[in-house]
């Protein structure tokens, strides 16, 4: 998406609830999770049934931001939307889409098919975690497990990428949240159809949800924060 900065009526609003505009000044980086969501053929894929072309161009970040999490000793977790017959979401399936469009999304979002991959230009590694939800979000317990796996790895902060920004993206990070993690929304690493939504959840969710930073800024803060580690003196 492009250049993206806060108004400063907004800047004065928020600053005005929490006496700054960033609520998260630094990072622990092992307790740190980037969470991709939803980079799969059927979203990211020229000519896809529901192709968010913007998406194609915030891979570049998301994985500079893989590497940066795994080279501070984080956790890089990658979510798929599946459609699962046994958890049958008869209310968005069946009235906010049509029966054509339901089709399509059976198609790309069944477990195995090229809809469903992972694009092939991210840069996924053994170690990281992949893992399916049923729901937009991926924080949504019972349709969703990942909540709970961050947790057990001491995972206290989020940094939440990928797409659609105004669907999954902000939903995954509402509801993370929810779950008192720390979240941050990347604004240059998150891509929506529009760039008037994917501004409109940036500057929502600053106000009382989270934090919002670019891909440079939580670069910085995970080697600051790595740096900040004290490691035990080696004897001589």
């Amino acid at each position: 998406m492009g250049e993206f900065e806060f108004p400063q009526a907004l800047i004065d609003r928020v600053e005005s609830l929490r006496g700054r505009l960033h609520p998260y000044d630094t990072l622990e980086p092992s307790r740190t999770a980037l969470v991709v969501i939803d980079m799969q053929n059927v979203f990211v894929a020229p000519g896809a049934a529901y192709e968010v072309p913007a998406a194609r161009g915030i891979v570049p970040n998301i994985n500079h931001l893989a590497d940066a999490v795994r080279g501070t000793g984080g956790v890089v977790s990658w979510v798929q939307m599946i459609y699962d017959p046994d958890q049958p979401w008869s209310n968005f399936y069946h009235n906010m889409v049509d029966a054509a469009r339901f089709e399509r999304m059976v198609d790309g979002f069944t477990d195995g098919s090229e809809g469903h991959a992972l694009w092939p230009e991210l840069d996924v590694r053994d170690g990281d975690i992949v893992v399916n939800k049923s729901r937009f979000s991926a924080f949504l317990p019972g349709y969703c497990d990942l909540g709970d796996r961050l947790a057990a790895r001491g995972i206290d902060t989020v940094l939440i990428t990928g797409t659609v920004t105004n669907t999954c993206c902000e939903c995954s990070a509402r509801d993370a949240m929810m779950q008192d993690f720390k979240t941050i929304m990347v604004s240059d690493a998150n891509a929506a159809v529009l760039e008037e939504l994917h501004v409109a959840v940036l500057r929502n969710f600053i106000q009382v949800l989270g934090d919002v930073r670019s891909t440079g800024e939580l670069v910085s803060m995970l080697k600051d924060g790595a740096g900040r580690v004290v490691r035990p003196a080696v004897a001589e």
